[in-house]
């Protein structure tokens, strides 16, 4: 369990922002014997093949095809809530150099001060063709930045609570000093600083994530949210075989700040793909939707100890407790009964614990892509997740045994 464990940190801290997520699945597709198709192209798909496709370069979609119009399908997300670097970004002030950045989701704010940062992302530079700008990604691994806090001295009130301000009190300091951002990635690409036309980027926390506990039973990393599905996700579709049904993973972008983008799961890309393994027949593509069940897998809140009072009275979840299954009577989540019996008669199958999870009735909550999903394509879909505790701190917490379940639950859901 452990040496799975650390696959996914490894998989966690090689994919800083959600297009390095997407490039780290299409390498690990690629070894595994799928075939990358770009949407440009005509595609000649053939039954039993695997193939993957992506948009922006940071959603992707892979599937093996079935011999019959059904489907399976796991989809969670790539992005996480992060800081993102706005253009221009220097501001000098009282002899030090910061850098402009804007909260991308919903970050807690407080756990990203006094942690050297790392800057990653992508860099768009001039091309032949002004429609088609060069793209690469960069990964500047090593501690850049830091977002100092306030001592005690000049807040004494800090500890019975600090409104904090995003655009004060969270910019990163860079430099003491003659500090550019775009001689840095110039340098970084062995490029000049004026070939670059603009980029995507974000801060991540430098330190990688760790086995935690004197029993190594704990997962302490960044993005656990929602790689940790992702990485699910990819190992059950890699190891898939062709069989009767499509067996698919959608891992959209954009997740965390509602995913109406043209690559998050509001788009058509998702519908787009479906149309197309299904060879723009619209009888086919209309039985692939009534004959499909999808897990919209993203991660569930834990009990956590120290806050009892913010469980639901009746349904708690606990860290190595195994899968959660998530319900909202207000639809936030995609599950109904029947999608609900669906999971729990797979997870008896996969003989792995399954546990509930409902928000009070006074918590507003969260929600995740499955909604979006079923009411896009009308299709069944059930939400689950693992239980983690600090969601969306810039470090997660969950457990080394929700791991193994979870893998050995989606490699089950692809069996035929």
């Amino acid at each position: 369990m452990r040496e799975n464990a650390k696959k996914l940190l490894d998989f966690i801290y090689e994919s800083p922002t959600a297009f390095h997520a997407a490039a780290n699945v299409a390498a690990q597709l690629e070894g595994a014997g799928f075939s990358e198709l770009f949407e440009g192209d005509d595609w000649d798909l053939k039954s039993g093949g695997k193939y993957f496709v992506r948009k922006n370069s940071s959603s992707i979609a892979a599937f093996v095809v079935g011999a019959r119009a059904k489907l399976r399908a796991i989809a969670a997300h790539t992005d996480s809530p992060a800081f993102a670097i706005k253009p221009n970004p220097e501001i000098e002030a009282g002899g030090h150099i910061k850098l402009n950045t804007a909260a991308y989701g919903g970050i807690i704010l407080h756990t990203w001060f006094d942690r050297p940062l790392a800057i990653a992302g992508r860099v768009l530079l001039k091309g032949e063709n002004f429609l088609a700008p060069e793209e690469k990604l960069i990964n500047i691994n090593r501690p850049l930045v830091i977002i100092p806090s306030l001592a005690i001295h000049l807040n004494r009130e800090v500890n019975n609570g600090f409104k904090i301000n995003p655009q004060v009190d969270t910019l990163p300091l860079a430099a003491l000093e003659n500090f550019s951002l775009a001689d840095l990635l110039a340098k970084e690409l062995e490029r000049s600083s004026a070939q670059i036309l603009d980029y995507d980027l974000m801060l991540y926390e430098y330190a990688p994530g760790v086995l935690l506990g004197e029993n190594e039973e704990f997962i302490s990393s960044p993005r656990l949210d929602d790689l940790w599905m992702v990485y699910g996700g990819l190992q059950a579709i890699k190891e898939a075989e062709a069989g009767e049904f499509t067996k698919l993973v959608y891992f959209p972008d954009n997740e965390e700040i509602g995913s109406l983008t043209a690559h998050g799961a509001q788009s058509r890309f998702i519908e787009s793909v479906l149309r197309r393994i299904n060879g723009g027949c619209e009888q086919s593509f209309a039985k692939m939707l009534a004959d499909s069940f999808v897990i919209s897998a993203d991660l569930g809140h834990g009990s956590n100890p120290n806050y009892p009072e913010k469980d639901d009275p009746t349904t708690k979840t606990k860290l190595g407790g195994g899968p959660v299954l998530k319900y909202s009577p207000a639809q936030k989540y995609a599950t109904t009964g029947y999608t609900a019996a669906i999971f729990k008669a797979l997870c008896e199958k996969a003989d792995v614990p399954c546990q509930g999870y409902i928000v009070r009735s006074d918590v507003q909550g969260g929600s995740t892509i499955g909604a979006m999903m079923s009411a896009n394509l009308g299709v069944n879909v059930v939400d689950m997740g693992l239980a983690v505790l600090g969601m969306h701190s810039v470090r997660e917490l969950g457990a080394v045994a929700d791991n193994e379940y979870m893998l050995k639950l989606f490699k089950t859901f692809f069996e035929n």
